[in-house]
């Protein structure tokens, strides 16, 4: 089983550094396990990521994944676990981890903290211009 290393940023601070990270590919279906191992689906098989007791309600981390993607890692309000590539397609910079969560009807998206971009974290969906998305990884807590 292949583990990936991560840096979780609190952002209560100004000075706090962006978290280390990676990226891409299937649609998700949000895990909700409180403990166990986070996994994403990555080329045939799973990749995981961190403990799910790593994770802090209403943040992201950044995952470095193995082939140099990069993915968004989020735990929201509910408990549930999400993942979507971390690059804002609006920029090309790789920061949606470290994007505000949100909902909009009932849907938990993630606003990119540059051009504030609204991503559905369930489709990867743009929620500004329905032509852009990015990547969903599909998330399971075992």
């Amino acid at each position: 089983m292949t583990t990936a290393t991560i840096t979780t940023t609190r952002q209560s601070t100004p000075s706090a550094t962006p978290a280390t990270s990676a990226t891409p590919a299937t649609p998700a279906t949000p895990a909700t396990s409180a403990t166990g191992a986070v996994r994403l689906a990555h080329g045939d098989g799973w990749f995981t990521v961190c403990d799910r007791g790593l994770l802090t309600p209403g943040r992201g981390v950044s995952v470095l994944l193995p082939d140099g993607d990069q993915a968004a890692v989020f735990l929201d309000r509910s408990g549930r676990v999400h993942a979507v590539g971390n690059r804002d397609p609006f920029t090309g910079a790789y920061v949606l981890a470290r994007g505000l969560l949100g909902s909009a009807g009932g849907r938990p998206f993630v606003a990119s903290p540059l051009l504030k971009q609204r991503f559905d974290l369930a489709t990867g969906a743009c929620l500004d211009d329905e032509d852009v998305s990015v990547p969903v990884f599909a998330v399971r807590v075992e």
